[in-house]
């Protein structure tokens, strides 16, 4: 049976064990796994010099490591005097993790070994009219990747599920996903739990993809950053010294249920129902776009944007009122977490080079405090990278705690 958690960054340390030689012995093989694992391959010699541990110590530590098949010969080195020393890398292969990515418009599915390297994947289009069969949807996407890398199910230690909304361990379920009908009903992830076969965790797109882009793109060396996710919804995420901010109770970043100021009578809307995918098609309408593509389809947000290329005026406008909007956002964001770069991201998010001049002005109109904004390096591939990552800060002690629980 599947387990389920609300995701925060896992402490990647080595398996507790009572104080005795053989946690010892644990920790320093722990110790040169991780080393190799972020230094790259290194010889006995170097590890002992790294380490600060003897060499016999070294020795028999990568002895067992290579027994239990987490790390392996990766060559061999020939220094100008003395022996031929054999350099020793992590092997990826011990272990593979799952990542998904749920979005009202596609499903995103990935495999990848404990480097991080994507070995296989799945996107596919969001058609399922119900959220049974969008869980389905997944579940099958995932057994096609997993497949096409030559795993059975039990090959995958965990997986990490992205999605809109706020995971709530009681209600076994999330609040807030208002761009999925149906998508909070509790029971849901346990029936995709069951279908993958694997421990599950579930978290926030928009924090998954903050870690992603903290990890491998924009928000790179920043102290305090954070993720707007602009698509079908509207989402944040946070990164402060490299950690997730989640607040008390998981909801920390839901800024599209935050209210814009009402006009006139009319009731006031959200950020994300003024900002989101469907905001800029409708507001696009009411400047005078066109409600088709020409070929009978419905316009899509983006259509919008290539038409605002294009220089139609009215995309143009759709495009200016979008901006204005997500203004209002980096305001209140600002104001309460002075971050020091807001990354722009998502599906609309990816139309930075239309976005990011309108909403700098906007911003300056109405905001004091005015953080560095940037593109997305990662594009619509954040959330995906960040379960994937996610994913591997809880696969890689586990592996090696299964692993090595033979050779105690």
């Amino acid at each position: 049976m599947s387990s389920h958690q609300p995701t925060s960054r896992p402490a990647a340390g080595a398996p507790a064990v009572p104080w005795n030689r053989q946690r010892l012995r644990s920790n320093n093989e722990w110790l040169l796994l991780e080393l190799l694992r972020t230094g790259g391959g290194s010889s006995r010699a170097q590890l002992a010099r790294d380490t600060g541990l003897s060499k016999p110590t070294v020795s028999a530590a990568l002895a067992a490591l290579e027994q239990a098949g987490l790390v392996r010969e990766a060559g061999r080195l020939a220094p100008e005097r003395g022996r031929t020393a054999v350099l020793y890398e992590v092997d990826p292969t011990a272990g593979h993790v799952l990542g998904v990515d749920i979005g009202r418009a596609r499903l995103r599915v990935a495999v990848a070994d404990l480097s991080g390297t994507v070995v296989a994947r799945r996107d596919v289009a969001n058609r399922g009219r119900s959220a049974n069969a969008v869980a389905d949807t997944v579940v099958a996407a995932a057994h096609e990747a997993t497949a096409e890398a030559g795993l059975e199910a039990d090959g995958i230690v965990h997986a990490v599920i992205g999605t809109p909304g706020v995971w709530d361990e009681e209600r076994r379920g999330v609040r807030y996903a208002s761009s999925l009908p149906g998508w909070g009903r509790p029971g849901l992830f346990d029936r995709i739990g069951e279908g993958l076969g694997t421990a599950v965790s579930v978290a926030n797109d928009a924090n998954l993809a903050a870690l992603g882009e903290y990890t491998l793109g924009a928000g790179r060396g920043s102290r305090m950053f954070a993720y707007l996710l602009v698509g079908t919804g509207l989402g944040l995420g946070v990164v402060k010294d490299g950690e997730l901010l989640l607040g008390a109770h998981g909801a920390l970043g839901e800024i599209g249920q935050v209210p814009l100021p009402a006009r006139s009578d009319e009731p006031a809307a959200t950020i994300e129902q003024e900002a989101a995918a469907d905001a800029v098609v409708r507001t696009a309408r009411d400047f005078g776009l066109g409600a088709d593509d020409g070929a009978g389809r419905q316009v899509t947000a983006k259509q919008v944007f290539q038409r605002a290329r294009a220089g139609e005026a009215a995309a143009l406008r759709a495009v200016e009122r979008e901006a204005e909007q997500l203004a209002y956002a980096v305001a209140v964001l600002s104001a309460v977490l002075d971050p020091d770069l807001v990354v722009l991201g998502g599906g609309i998010g990816s139309s930075a080079d239309l976005l990011l001049e309108p909403l700098e002005a906007a911003l300056h109109r109405i905001a004091p405090m005015r953080p560095t904004l940037a593109p997305s390096l990662l594009g619509e591939e954040a959330v995906l990278l960040g379960a994937v990552s996610t994913a591997l800060e809880t696969a890689r002690p586990e592996v090696f705690e299964r692993r090595t629980a033979g050779l105690r």
